[in-house]
């Protein structure tokens, strides 16, 4: 959905990549549900829409859509 003003549309869209430090394994089998609640809450609560995410065992891609 394209927000609009009289004489401009746009879309912002970012790729996000998280990645902690030394790249640690510990993403996906050990802290995945937490990540994602933490996530979904922060993005509700700033009013992003997450189109796309992924977990690895070491990082987190996220295609978010900002107002």
């Amino acid at each position: 959905m394209a927000n609009s003003l009289a004489h401009t549309k746009w879309v912002c869209k970012y790729h996000i990549v998280f990645t902690p430090k030394y790249r640690r394994k510990i993403i996906y089998y050990e802290l995945r549900a937490d990540i994602q609640k933490i996530i979904k809450d922060l993005c509700k609560w700033k009013g992003v829409e997450i189109i796309e995410g992924h977990m690895m065992p070491d990082h987190i891609h996220l295609l978010v859509e900002i107002p």
